[in-house]
């Protein structure tokens, strides 16, 4: 697993740092006043929910029917294929036929452009998601990672040429590039649908909506706790002008939260395939809670690198943006109970049982909705950041209960607690520092011994030196 999360992580946590290379390039291109770059953010938020919705749990139902014994792998794949590709093309269908009334009630009437561009955008994203899961079935890591990478890298280069080179500064571009780098990528995957064999087998796929109709409802939560705070802003932010100007810096500053959700994904790739095949295996549970561990222990250090090294990292955002960076240390604390909660509903996958899944991400969807749309209003974006917490806060504390009754796990909390605790005395003392005055590179390096230590206790309880190959002989 470790082995197959570098890679994964190459392509995840690489190609999300080479992006961060866009937002000073936005932030700088598009001034904070023009609210383009909240434009950006409020249709990547629709983006994401309508892939949710085109893919309809195919992914993990995928792995989950590959694995079984009586099915073939290529049959599974087909099928899925077929089916997104259904869904898509009539998703197609009905935004050209109803494209002027859409782009009315989205705020867009002047811009339809912008939505059609990213409906073909996601669409093509939605065809894309099956071949790339069936490549993480087919343990083909190195391919997988190329095309993500391939992608970033066409996308950043574009991207210098049109706000660099060429000056074309419109959010317009943002969209025109996305949709020539996604058309691009796609033409990868032709090849490999003609060394499948073909078959729509649709007994299969009533068993496979079964299982995915669930994954579907938790996947539509789950983005929303993720998104519908970027939705929900410029519909119930009181100042309609000024929304997207302050959803632009509320983006801007999110992007450097981003480290947690990059790692998640990354083990996301490599832990989902190994957790169904591991299903049978009389150590799992074990395994399930060693994983929740170290996933927990290495997203608090990513946690205390963002916080400690923010006098730095704050120089990816444009200097108008900053003024939103203390909403950083909330949407990270957010981002790990989400992905907590992602190692917690592995319990319910595999009885096949998805529907707790649905429950408990609506009713922390919920929970986010209602924190938003009471408090926006008040307290713009510190509502949004304070909403992920809430949100997530809820569906993970709800799978944890529900789980140790269903399918108990035995989760080593003790020694996670030890660590959130560590790391919350780390992070006050971190913020506390500034206070005595110092310059900022002498705060820089206590923030770094901070980090250190942290690092120095890892390694004492969960990582002995000793224990590392080829190192380790000299420790021992």
């Amino acid at each position: 697993m470790a082995k197959d999360t570098v890679i994964y992580g190459l392509s995840s946590i690489v190609g999300r740092f080479l992006n961060y290379l866009l937002v000073p390039l936005y932030t700088h291109y598009m001034p904070k006043e023009s609210g383009d770059y909240g434009v950006s953010t409020n249709i990547y938020a629709y983006t994401a929910l309508i892939l949710v919705l085109l893919t309809f749990g195919m992914e993990t139902t995928l792995f989950r029917f590959a694995n079984d014994e009586k099915a073939r792998p290529d049959t599974v794949f087909t099928t899925a294929l077929a089916t997104v590709a259904g869904l898509t093309a009539l998703f197609l269908l009905l935004v050209f036929g109803f494209i002027t009334p859409v782009s009315s009630a989205l705020g867009y009437a002047e811009h339809p452009e912008y939505l059609t561009m990213m409906a073909v955008v996601v669409a093509l994203d939605a065809l894309q998601a099956i071949p790339f899961c069936y490549l993480r079935f087919q343990k083909r890591p190195i391919r997988f990672a190329s095309l993500k990478l391939l992608f970033i890298l066409l996308n950043i280069g574009l991207n210098l040429l049109y706000f660099v080179w060429l000056g074309k500064t419109s959010v317009f571009y943002v969209f025109f590039i996305n949709l020539l780098c996604t058309a691009f990528i796609t033409l990868f995957f032709i090849p490999d649908l003609f060394r499948v064999r073909w078959h729509f087998d649709g007994k299969l796929l009533r068993q496979m909506l079964g299982y995915s109709w669930p994954i579907l409802i938790l996947g539509i939560a789950g983005i929303l706790n993720q998104v519908a705070d970027k939705i929900l802003f410029p519909l119930v932010y009181p100042d309609e002008a000024e929304a997207n100007v302050q959803l632009g810096v509320y983006g801007g500053c999110v992007k450097i939260a981003m480290i947690m959700a990059m790692i998640t994904q990354a083990f996301r790739f490599a832990y989902e395939p190994i957790v169904f095949a591991k299903s049978k295996d009389a150590d799992k549970t074990d395994y399930y809670a060693s994983a929740m561990k170290y996933f927990l222990i290495f997203t608090l250090l990513a946690f205390l690198c963002v916080v400690g090294w923010m006098p730095l990292l704050q120089y990816i955002i444009g200097a108008d943006y900053r003024e939103g960076l203390g909403v950083i240390p909330i949407v990270m604390v957010a981002e790990i109970m989400m992905g907590v909660y992602f190692n917690l509903s592995f319990w319910y996958k595999l009885i096949d049982k998805t529907i707790y899944g649905a429950w408990f991400s609506l009713a922390g969807c919920a929970v986010l909705f209602l924190v938003n749309i009471l408090f926006i209003p008040r307290y713009g974006y510190w509502a949004c950041a304070w909403g992920g917490v809430a949100g997530y806060g809820t569906s993970m504390v709800l799978s944890y209960i529900v789980g140790q009754r269903k399918n108990p796990i035995p989760y080593p909390m003790r020694a996670m607690a030890r660590y959130v605790v560590l790391t919350a005395l780390l992070y006050i003392s971190i913020n506390g520092f500034p206070a005595f005055g110092f310059g900022s590179i002498v705060n820089l390096l206590f923030n770094t011994l901070c980090i250190v230590i942290f690092i120095a206790y890892i390694i004492r309880c969960d990582f002995p030196l000793s224990s590392l190959p080829i190192i380790g002989n000299k420790f021992r």
